[in-house]
């Protein structure tokens, strides 16, 4: 049985839900914490529905924040418990994903996902393996969960941007580059930008980058 997920949305600036926006957070965040987003790109989206929901599950590292999954090296979980937490919150993101476009009116092909840091993990691992190809995934500062099954798993290959930067002490900047050859290699269209100087966030470039690409892939944008 999958779990609810709880969520913040923010209306379509002009009233008419044409797209839609959700955002995945990272590792003991909750969805507020990316929902903030909406209002800079907005205008730029205004027949946008933003969508950001909370992971889950309470993050065992941080009592106020959530996580898809637990990550042993932080809060000493096994990898078994970590397999099986990745593979129960991709099946929850699955069909919250199904709930959401239903409830909007709205076909998969209206639907991107922008994650960030773990938030990019669920994004990369579940959209390949949904049955309809969304319009498109944008991922900052994370990287690719089994890259040596994406090619013989992956059901669909929406276009990817993979945003990331150089400074990043947390999700190793050479990431972006093994995320990006295995996606290239299963035959997925990939983009890539350095967020020059940047640690583990999101610098106004990388931001301006996924809009110019939300714009590109989403209808009526």
């Amino acid at each position: 049985m999958t779990r609810k997920l709880n969520f913040g949305r923010r209306e379509a600036a002009s009233g008419r839900a044409k797209s839609l926006v959700v955002f995945l957070h990272g590792y003991g965040a909750d969805g507020a914490d990316l929902l903030g987003l909406a209002d800079p790109l907005a205008p730029h989206l205004p027949d946008t529905v933003f969508v950001a929901p909370d992971a889950p599950e309470a993050c065992r590292a941080n009592g106020f924040g959530f996580q898809w999954f637990p990550i042993p090296w932080l809060d000493g979980s096994s990898e078994a418990m970590a397999a099986e937490g990745l593979a129960a919150a991709a099946c929850d993101l699955d069909a919250f994903l199904d709930e959401l476009l239903e409830a909007e009116g709205l076909g998969p092909e209206a639907l991107a996902l922008v994650g960030f840091s773990q938030g990019t993990m669920m994004a990369l691992h579940v959209a390949p393996r949904r049955a309809a190809e969304i319009a498109g995934i944008v991922g900052f500062s994370g990287r690719l969960l089994a890259p040596d099954r994406l090619a013989d798993e992956a059901r669909v290959k929406p276009p990817v941007l993979l945003i990331h930067g150089d400074a990043d002490p947390v999700v190793p900047f050479a990431d972006m580059s093994l995320a990006g050859e295995a996606l290239s290699r299963a035959g997925f269209t990939t983009y890539g930008h350095v967020m020059k100087g940047t640690g583990h966030g999101i610098a106004p470039d990388g931001l301006s980058v996924a809009l110019a690409f939300l714009k590109d892939r989403l209808p009526a944008a």
